[in-house]
């Protein structure tokens, strides 16, 4: 390799950051992150998860996901309930704002999702999904 632009590492790095960087513009019109758009997202698939099987699901350390999910509570877009299954484990709940939020912010994913079909053309872009879901499932050492 002669140049860092033929770099893996480099092009799927920069074509994260312009992918996030859309994403996070998008998503602070409604004072909401990427990252804490990806756990509501999760609740609104299945309200009353865990904050272990979330952060698993989007592959954040413990520490991590503690973090969001505090802010997620103090932005009152969730609350902590104690589980009814195990009353040692917390389950995430959404609150009305949280729910509120979801067709907004599902407009806004859905509004980036169309432009970065529309800058790949048609078939290139399942393409791509379909490469990245791919590399993500690799083995690599």
């Amino acid at each position: 390799m002669n140049r860092i632009e033929d770099c893996i590492s480099f092009l799927t790095g920069k074509a994260a950051q312009a992918v996030t960087r859309a994403a996070r513009d998008r998503l602070a019109r409604h004072g909401v992150t990427p990252v804490q758009y990806a756990v509501l997202q999760l609740l609104w698939e299945e309200d009353g998860q865990s904050g272990a099987a979330i952060g698993t699901r989007l592959v954040l350390d413990s520490a991590t996901i503690t973090g969001v999910i505090d802010r997620l509570v103090k932005l009152e877009l969730i609350a902590r309930r104690p589980s009814a299954r195990d009353r040692r484990v917390n389950a995430l709940h959404l609150t009305d704002r949280g729910r509120a939020l979801r067709g907004p912010l599902q407009a806004e994913m859905d509004a980036l999702n169309a432009d970065v079909d529309a800058a790949l053309g048609g078939p290139a872009a399942e393409e791509l999904k379909s490469l990245l879901r791919r590399i993500a499932a690799a083995p690599l050492p």
